[in-house]
């Protein structure tokens, strides 16, 4: 009996760590396998559906939303907007309050210097699948003129909608209404400064930390009620990089980057303000590498623990049926 029993225990445990820590989670690197998705410019981690990323091309055929399953690669859901105008260049997307999906109708690739922008709400479906959803269309304009923008979030507790601009230099973080009017022309105010020529923008969920990347680098920021603090770089890979997310859970933020079967990679979320690292300065991220440092290990470590106190409860358990026997 000790050989079936020992060949038991061996299935077991190779079987339990061989599962992936968190498969279902969305903090792992994925690879984009749609084909109609080419230029992928935002993203955004769904709450309700657990390792759903929502993307979508900066210019498309029609108004589209992607649900990608960060698992496969795979595109469950296609979403066509309705009540909204033909899109011009849309570069942003965030999950605000309630499950609701907001869309920045708001680049300026071509130099046309719009008089206006578009953002656009709609609630994101409790079912996966190709579907058309009506959306409320806002329109907006800068208190200070004109302006190229990639960059659009919604603070996870308030609800209120945020637009970074695009320039070489370093551009503002905008404020817009506490809310938006969907009869009226809504008014977006300068309201902190922003050390980046910035390509997406994502707030951590608990909305303390705003991450703001570029194309060579990013920076994480404590939110500070809206008076940004600078808290630590982040790296970023190199290339068309135009998209961030924080993971449902926080603990990673998500980097895109425009093509054909483009990559999102996993690293670790900047430090929160107040932790025992961020106040010196320095930062994970500009050390993290690939993003695969001790935490991901120990994670692993915690799982591979557990799968071998199961399968000892298990033999033993059989063991003592056995001699009872």
């Amino acid at each position: 009996m000790r050989r079936p029993i020992a060949l038991l225990a061996g299935l077991l445990i190779a079987g339990a760590c061989a599962l992936p820590a968190s498969a279902a989670d969305g903090d792992e690197d994925f690879t984009i396998k749609d084909p109609r998705i080419t230029e992928s410019s935002g993203l955004a981690a769904s709450r309700q559906h657990p390792g759903i990323y929502w993307t979508h091309n900066d210019q498309d055929e029609g108004a589209y939303l992607y649900a990608v399953d960060s698992g496969t690669g795979e595109t469950v859901a296609t979403i066509t907007m309705t009540g909204v105008g033909t899109p011009r260049d849309v570069e942003a997307i965030s999950m605000g309050p309630g499950n609701e999906i907001w869309v920045g109708d708001i680049g300026d690739n071509d130099g046309v210097e719009w008089p206006y922008v578009w953002v656009y709400r709609l609630p994101e479906p409790k079912t996966l699948k190709d579907q058309t959803i009506r959306a409320t269309q806002y329109v907006v304009k800068y208190s200070d003129g004109t302006r190229d923008a990639e960059s659009l979030v919604v603070h996870p507790k308030t609800g209120r909608v945020y637009i970074i601009d695009k320039q070489e230099d370093g551009g503002h973080l905008y404020e817009g209404p506490a809310e938006l009017s969907a009869s009226g022309t809504n008014v977006f105010k300068p309201a902190a400064p922003v050390d980046l020529w910035a390509t997406d923008a994502a707030f951590s969920p608990d909305g303390k930390t705003l991450a703001v990347r570029g194309y060579f680098g990013g920076i994480a920021y404590d939110w500070n009620g809206g008076k940004l603090k600078r808290l630590e770089r982040i790296s970023v890979p190199l290339g068309q990089g135009e998209s961030v997310s924080y993971s449902t859970d926080g603990t990673k933020i998500m980097l895109g980057s425009e093509g054909a079967n483009s990559n999102v990679v996993a690293k670790d979320a900047p430090e929160a303000a107040g932790s025992a690292d961020s106040s010196s300065g320095g930062g994970s991220s500009d050390s993290s590498g690939d993003g695969d440092g001790d935490s991901g290990r120990t994670g692993d470590l915690k799982v591979g623990a557990v799968a071998v106190l199961v399968a000892c409860v298990v033999v033993f358990g059989f063991r003592r049926l056995v001699r009872r026997r």
